[in-house]
Order: C-alpha cells, then sequence, then structure tokens
C-alpha cells in the first residue's frame, strides 16, 4: 500500500516551492539576524547557533560569515544539498526530522526561523519538537521561534490570489479549518498542471506559552518584527519569540 507523503516533504524538496519564494529577501534576513545577535549579546568565539528548518541556508550562511559555528538541520534532502556547497570547517548542513532531532552537541542558540512550526497533524508533535530542541541546548540556551501572526493572518485572509514566476502560473486558494490554515497551491507550467499544499497551524501565543513552559522554556521577549518592535495581537506582521532554557 502507498503512503501518502506529509505535505511538507512533498512541497518542499519540489523546485515549484523554491520558484514560488523566490522573493525572499537576503537583505531582510540579514537585518533580523543581525538585530537578534545584538539584543542577544551573541558572541561568534563563544556561541554555537543550530537553525532549525534551515531550508536552503540563508540564515545559516550568513551567521557564518559573520563567524559563527552554525549547523543547519532541514528535512528537505534538496535543499540540503544547495545548502551544502556553502559548507566550511565552521558551517555544516544536516538532513534530520525535528521530530527525531538528535545531536552529538550542546547549543547556546537554536533558530527556527520563517514560519517553520505547526505544520503537523497533532499538538502531541508540537510538544515533541520542542522538547527535542530542549534537550540539544546547553543549559540557560535560547530558542528563537519566528511565527507569523496568526491573528492577523487569520482576520484578513486572501482566498484566492494568481501570479506567474518565470512564465510558471501559481493558483492559490487559502482556507480556515480545524484551527489550520490551508493553502492550495495549483501549478501551470506549459503542459504540466500539479498541486500541492500547505498547512499550518494557527498557533497564537497563547498556544506558544503552554507549549514552552511544558517543556522546560520561558519566554523572556515578544517581537512584531524583524525590527524587535514590541508584539502587538492586531498589528503585528510576526510572533518572535525569545525562549530560554530553564531546566
Amino acid at each position: 500500500m502507498l503512503v501518502k507523503k506529509e505535505w511538507f516533504i512533498e512541497w518542499f524538496d519540489s523546485p515549484y516551492y523554491h520558484v514560488l519564494y523566490s522573493n525572499r529577501d537576503d537583505h531582510e534576513a540579514h537585518f533580523f539576524i543581525n538585530n537578534l545577535c545584538t539584543y542577544l549579546k551573541l558572541n561568534p568565539e563563544k556561541h554555537s547557533i543550530t537553525d532549525l528548518a534551515c531550508g536552503k541556508g540563508r540564515h545559516s550562511i550568513f551567521l557564518n560569515s559573520l563567524g559563527y559555528q552554525v549547523t543547519g538541520i532541514d528535512l528537505s534532502k534538496h535543499s540540503i544539498e544547495i545548502a551544502k556547497k556553502s559548507e566550511n570547517d565552521r558551517l555544516t548542513f544536516e538532513v534530520q526530522d525535528l521530530r527525531d532531532l538528535k545531536s552529538n552537541r550542546l547549543y547556546d542558540v537554536a533558530l527556527n526561523l520563517f514560519t517553520s512550526f505547526g505544520y503537523f497533524a497533532s499538538l502531541d508533535e508540537n510538544s515533541k519538537v520542542i522538547n527535542n530542541i530542549h534537550q540539544i541546548l546547553s543549559t540557560g540556551g535560547v530558542l528563537i521561534i519566528d511565527f507569523m501572526n496568526s491573528h492577523k493572518v487569520v482576520q484578513n485572509l486572501i482566498e484566492h490570489d494568481s501570479k506567474t514566476i518565470n512564465g510558471i502560473r501559481f493558483h492559490i486558494t487559502k482556507w480556515m479549518e480545524n484551527n489550520f490554515i490551508h493553502k492550495k497551491i495549483t501549478v501551470d507550467d506549459d503542459d504540466t498542471t500539479i498541486e500541492f499544499t500547505e498547512k499550518v497551524q494557527a498557533l497564537e501565543l497563547k498556544d506558544f506559552e503552554e507549549i514552552l513552559h511544558q517543556n522546560g522554556f520561558t519566554i523572556v521577549q515578544k517581537f512584531g518584527d524583524y525590527s524587535l518592535n514590541p508584539f502587538n495581537v492586531s498589528d503585528s506582521d510576526r510572533l518572535i519569540l525569545i525562549a530560554q532554557k530553564i531546566d
């Protein structure tokens, strides 16, 4: 019997995923990373970092260019193949599922950026991921989660959208169901039509507070954008959490 792959395994390994999101701004990513490093008072000589769900490694590569020792981890074999081209003695990439995350070393900082959480079918799997992150952080280590502001996204959900990128037509339909934000992506590429799905839990601050507390973290700061302005549930584009390992 064929077992259908989880949506994120199929979609993130597709070349169409990288085409659709090709407009991701490296300048914005660098701006955010610089702000985080300044806020956390990180020192490349003292602090090691793991970038969880790193994609093709844009945040990891930039952090490494600043002198940090970084390990990037992602489920997508295709993305990690690309990221590995930038490896050096202080930058490595691995294919791992965060639900079965393992490490032979402890890190000072763990990053989970650009809404790379809440993909799973159950809340229990979220807890397992956070617990696994707890296990690979040193005492007092810090976890940064950069998630969408689900409240604002749901309030402003655009149900239908279309765009053409590099001659490929993307038709996007979004809807809410069972507290998941669903996105169906229909790709028209010459004579090929193929469908993909994104499905992300509409997690809010209270959900993160609960799951982090249950797994040995305390939230020490909340930001609402990459400039690190305070989080406002009605207006902020992002929910950025700084959580510290407490046991």
